[in-house]
């Protein structure tokens, strides 16, 4: 990505999502005085920002952007992008992060513009994160790949080929992290009922959960294998997995589970 491409960047919002993409983008090397950040209430993690050159605003800037963030709230959108119409040129993109906002509602406010809408999960914190992006027809190629540099400083992009398919993404890799917190919840639990102590219970489930999670991502192997290369013929594993891949067991669950989140993404959409 080049200076070029990249251009002048307005974040709209410095919470924990934006500070993650702060984070990022300064570890990517890229300019601080290229960032600008509005957000009238701002955290303690600002000060950190504004003294490595990023710009601070408590209100919107009299000056336009080749790129606006939206890394607000969902329910403060329609108060807020009114506003933002100023900073905005014709040919400026537009990216949203906002949970269950539509292109269609951004543009009912903002009017047509280059807009990405891109659904990243809570690991973006940490830089493990990953999103998934949908661009209207109006972002060039270029714009595509400026909104690729920068949401991908918090872990990898991939991009979907229908707007829709944020509804699935939010269910999956939006939501997954809190399923795999109640995996390790009901992991140490079950420790816990087997007779181990609740702290090291819990301390053995989440350093379980996550070397295999690394595992998972560092290997070439599938998941599926990797769960057959820990299972031994008639052993413990086996016997636990009878339970968990019974009918209507962990899969058919997770199926139920999913379903109910992309509905309740879907209805968001909607609202």
């Amino acid at each position: 990505m080049t200076a070029g491409e990249l251009g002048t960047v307005l974040l709209v919002g410095a919470g924990n999502m934006g500070g993650a993409l702060l984070s990022g983008w300064m570890a990517a090397g890229i300019e601080p005085g290229r960032v600008t950040m509005l957000d009238p209430k701002p955290g303690a993690t600002v000060a950190a920002f504004t003294e490595r050159g990023v710009h601070h605003v408590t209100e919107v800037p009299a000056a336009t952007f080749d790129i606006v963030i939206l890394a607000i709230k969902p329910q403060m959108m329609a108060t807020v992008l009114p506003g933002l119409a100023p900073v905005l040129k014709e040919e400026t993109l537009v990216v949203s992060i906002a949970a269950g906002t539509t292109i269609a509602f951004i543009e009912g406010h903002l009017g047509q513009h280059p807009t990405v809408r891109a659904m990243p999960n809570t690991p973006a914190l940490i830089g493990r994160g990953i999103t998934g992006c949908f661009a209207n027809e109006r972002a060039s190629a270029a714009q595509r790949r400026a909104a690729e540099s920068l949401l991908s400083a918090c872990g990898p992009v991939e991009w979907l080929a229908a707007e829709d398919q944020i509804n699935a993404v939010t269910a999956l890799s939006g939501g997954g992290p809190a399923y795999v917190f109640l995996l390790a919840e009901a992991l140490a639990e079950a420790g816990v009922a087997a007779g181990l102590d609740p702290a090291l219970a819990m301390r053995l489930a989440r350093h379980t959960v996550a070397g295999a999670g690394e595992l998972m991502i560092r290997s070439e192997e599938t998941p599926a294998k990797l769960r057959q290369n820990v299972t031994s013929p008639n052993g413990t594993t086996l016997a636990a997995l009878n339970v968990l891949m019974a009918e209507g067991g962990l899969k058919a669950l997770m199926v139920d589970a999913i379903a109910a989140a992309k509905a309740r993404s879907e209805e968001l959409s909607r609202e």
